[in-house]
């Protein structure tokens, strides 16, 4: 990555900040009472509601006059090249499923890459009255508060959260997977929004997320307030956090759960 000033890690944290702020408020106090399915994506219960689509032309219309030169790729379609080597990798509403029911779990992410590296981060979740952020090596904040992933634990001490598939296929084997890793593990957690559970490993509240099948914008801004945090993150043995497979943890946490998830065949469909 060439080689970026503080002064634009500066920029970026607050143009995140200032949209992930004002969209989170857009869910949070326009959320209809009458709210319902707008699409579908993967599967007819993979849902998209009107709100997403608001949030994300919020939060484009933010970017796009803050920072017209960068690009975009959004959850929700937006996808659009830059020429400043810039590019914001938004999701508007993660834990879209949790908000159409109205449980308090879903966030605002929003990161910043530079020639393909996340340099700053934001997850805003409104319902719990919190913001996480980072920068790349400035540490992992919530609000004044700074982060840190839990001290080391054993493996058969440590609460892991994960997440499913919204392809039925998918979701019967990562079902096995859990199967066979909840016997060696404190306990096993769902939240429904992999933006939260990066960031509550982070602030300490979980020892370990993994899940099979995120996106870009799902990670972007969580992987780095993790990280930032001091856990360590990627996916299978050697590779980073991808679509394929994604853990983050404290790094004892980390070194025994990945080969754990290699052998359950994690990565696996």
């Amino acid at each position: 990555m060439p080689e970026i000033s503080e002064e634009l890690k500066t920029e970026l944290l607050d143009v995140a900040l200032e949209a992930a702020g004002r969209a989170g408020a857009l869910l949070r106090d326009g959320r209809p009472a009458d709210l319902a399915v707008a699409a579908t994506k993967t599967s007819p219960i993979d849902v998209v509601t009107e709100m997403d689509i608001a949030a994300e032309k919020l939060i484009t219309g933010i970017l796009g006059e803050r920072r017209p030169e960068d690009g975009l790729l959004g959850e929700e379609g937006s996808d659009t090249a830059g020429t400043s080597g810039v590019r914001w990798v938004i999701d508007p509403l993660d834990g879209t499923v949790n908000y159409l029911y109205g449980l308090p779990s879903w966030g605002v992410s929003i990161a910043a890459e530079y020639h393909g590296e996340a340099v700053a981060g934001v997850v805003a979740a409104p319902m719990r009255g919190e913001t996480y952020h980072a920068v790349l090596g400035r540490g992992a904040w919530m609000g004044t508060t700074r982060l840190a992933c839990r001290p080391a634990a054993p493996l058969d001490q440590a609460l892991i959260s994960t997440g499913f598939a919204y392809v039925q296929s998918r979701r019967a084997h990562q079902a096995d997977v859990i199967q066979r890793i909840i016997p060696l593990v404190r306990d096993i957690r769902r939240g429904g929004s992999a933006a939260l559970d990066l960031c509550d490993v982070a602030a300490g509240r979980l020892d370990g997320h993994f899940e099979r099948g995120l996106n870009p914008w799902d990670l972007a801004a969580g992987d780095l307030i993790a990280r930032e945090a001091g856990a360590l993150t990627g996916g299978r043995p050697g590779r980073r956090a991808s679509l394929e497979l994604t853990l983050a943890a404290g790094p004892a946490v980390f070194a025994s759960l990945q080969p754990l998830l290699e052998e359950a065949g994690a990565w696996h469909d």
